[in-house]
């Protein structure tokens, strides 16, 4: 949501078309990948029929939820090849409504750019403490590490090696514009969440990428 703005009806949309269950458990599915999905793919997850799941995810593009592109099956062309197939994509942007407003971005950044301009870093490793004590607290709420990240908003994804890949990061707008600060609080959380869980906080690796967290957890051991 812009500053300084009442929500859109366009926000309010957005957000109340994932009131429906059926289309939350398709938005779920669609963004638990990160190619598109068929529409028959995503009818077969959330246990559907394909007309069905057309309808629903049309309207989930036209919140501005999904997007959609066009292609063939990997290997298919040519002719008789047929018409490509619509798939659907999860949106890059964000979307939050506040009434009466209220402005958390503007509080966030204020705050990072402060932290930034702390010259000798006291403020800043401050903060590493503070996040890494906050994933203690959350490492030993949950049974399982995916559920630990789940509940943070990591997404994580168990790699067929064992690595942990999170395709979400919590902080992702405030990650484009003070990148190095937010890769670290991820980092000191997810070490801190390994180490109240009695692992090997060196799990925590930073590697950054496009569309994902900058943090992977590397399989243990």
């Amino acid at each position: 949501m812009d500053r300084s703005r009442l929500p859109t009806p366009e926000d309010l949309d957005g957000l109340s078309a994932l009131t429906d269950p059926v289309r939350r458990r398709l938005y779920q599915a669609v963004s638990a990948h990160d190619d598109p999905v068929a529409r028959e793919d995503a009818a077969s997850t959330v246990g559907i029929s394909r007309t069905l799941a057309a309808y629903h995810l049309d309207r989930l593009v036209d919140a501005g939820l999904l997007e959609t592109t066009y292609s063939r099956p990997v290997g298919v062309g040519g002719p008789g090849a047929g018409r490509p197939a619509k798939r659907y994509v999860r949106t890059r942007g964000e979307r939050t409504v506040s009434v009466p407003p209220r402005d958390y971005e503007l509080l966030a950044d204020l705050m990072a750019a402060a932290l930034e301009a702390d010259d000798d870093g006291t403020v800043q490793r401050a903060l590493l403490r503070v996040a890494e004590s906050e994933g203690q607290t959350a490492g030993v709420a949950h049974a399982e590490l995916l559920d630990v990240l789940r509940a943070r908003g990591y997404e994580p994804t168990l790699e067929l090696n064992g690595d942990i890949d999170l395709r979400n990061c919590p902080f992702h707008r405030l990650s484009r514009t003070h990148t190095d600060l937010v890769c670290g609080l991820n980092h000191a959380m997810i070490g801190g969440m390994l180490d109240a869980r009695g692992e090997n906080r060196d799990r925590a690796e930073l590697c950054p990428r496009e569309g994902r967290c900058c943090v992977v957890v590397r399989a243990a051991g």
